[in-house]
């Protein structure tokens, strides 16, 4: 049995390729050109696209499963403030880039018009929900919660709504508590938020479900019968999410209860096979692109996400800087499909190599 360390090369190298396929996905040349595989299911369905952020949320799972165990020495105090600390700033930094770059024509832009929820705002609150119910209740209790979570979110989306997007129950609670000027509203002027408060729940049990792997590779060790045994689980898990894909669609928007199923059992595949290619295995030098995104996972992240919105905030010739870069240099050299695509690795690769000079440096920047 090999002993673990405080990290595990799959896991930074799992990290790390999800957030360069993210950076890929959000930032296309022009959107309407880019590959099937590179967009998300309009509303049901599921595409490669659609795996990125509940994997994100798999291997923040994954990473509790080391960093929970420093939290064991705490008293509660501690560790309540330590993990509140960080859903905090986690928090913040998501609405503050939402609201970035905070002047529009020499004024302050209103807050009142800010989106409140959103993709790092989801990361914190699930770390949150899912640090306390690993802290303080036994992992049996933590299954249960996450098997009725599921359950329970599905019979509110049916019985408080539909499955549409204007008549759904998540649309309807935010709604009510935040209002549409605070929610996203890129489904076609219409004011919905795929981050919404009440499918939060559901994207929690992504976080349980990293955390338990991380646990189950701990306490069986990097071998065989344990890759086995995660490719088993997950099979399990895709059938189930199949079977309940006909009466609850997949649905990212949503996080409908089979997306959580079947999305967990695809990372399960993912984390095993790595596992046993770069932990069993001698892997080879390639790894090494993608540790560098995973060694500053928050920090690249919310970098391209600045990059995009600052190029996109620059005004030439009727234009913004975006459109330009993206339809002069590399659409009118590679067409529309290739281009779009070469645009958003340029965009990928600009990121990794701030990524690849912090790491040279020594610099990681933890939350």
């Amino acid at each position: 049995m090999n002993t673990l360390k405080n990290r595990y090369l799959s896991l930074d190298v799992f990290r790390g390729m999800d957030v360069a396929l993210m950076i890929i996905v959000n930032s296309p040349g022009n959107g309407d050109t880019s590959f099937g595989i590179l967009k998300h299911a309009v509303w049901n369905g599921f595409t490669l696209t659609d795996l990125v952020f509940p994997t994100f949320l798999f291997v923040v799972g994954n990473a509790m499963s080391f960093s929970m165990k420093k939290y064991q020495t705490l008293g509660n105090a501690a560790f309540l403030k330590k993990i509140f600390k960080r859903f905090a700033i986690i928090f913040l930094l998501g609405f503050l880039m939402y609201w970035f770059p905070f002047f529009e024509d020499g004024h302050l832009k209103p807050i009142s018009e800010t989106r409140i929820f959103g993709v790092l705002q989801r990361i914190a609150l699930c770390y949150l929900i899912a640090a306390v119910l690993i802290h303080y209740f036994k992992t049996r209790t933590v299954v249960i919660f996450s098997i009725a979570s599921l359950i329970i979110y599905n019979v509110i989306l049916v019985v408080f709504g539909d499955l549409t997007l204007t008549g759904n129950a998540v649309l309807k609670l935010d709604k009510l508590l935040i209002g549409p000027s605070h929610m996203y509203h890129g489904n076609g002027g219409v004011a919905f938020d795929p981050e919404g408060l009440l499918s939060t729940l559901p994207a929690v049990v992504n976080v349980i479900a990293g955390y338990l792997t991380g646990k189950f590779i701990q306490n069986k060790g990097q071998h065989f019968e344990t890759v086995a045994k995660l490719l088993m689980i997950a099979a399990l898990l895709i059938v189930a999410g199949f079977a309940w894909h006909q009466i609850m669609p997949f649905n990212k928007k949503l996080w409908s209860s089979s997306f959580v199923l079947l999305t967990c059992g695809i990372d399960l595949v993912i984390i095993a096979i790595l596992m046993y290619l770069l932990d069993m295995s001698k892997p080879g030098k390639w790894t090494y692109f993608f540790e560098v995104f995973g060694r500053n996972t928050l920090f690249i992240y919310l970098l391209s996400e600045l990059f995009i919105i600052s190029l996109a905030e620059i005004k030439t010739t009727g234009t913004t800087a975006y459109n330009w870069i993206a339809d002069n240099i590399f659409i009118s050299i590679a067409g529309n499909y290739f281009g779009s695509l070469l645009f958003a690795l340029w965009i990928m690769l600009t990121c990794w190599l701030v990524g690849y000079i912090m790491d040279k440096k020594g610099i990681y920047i933890k939350v």
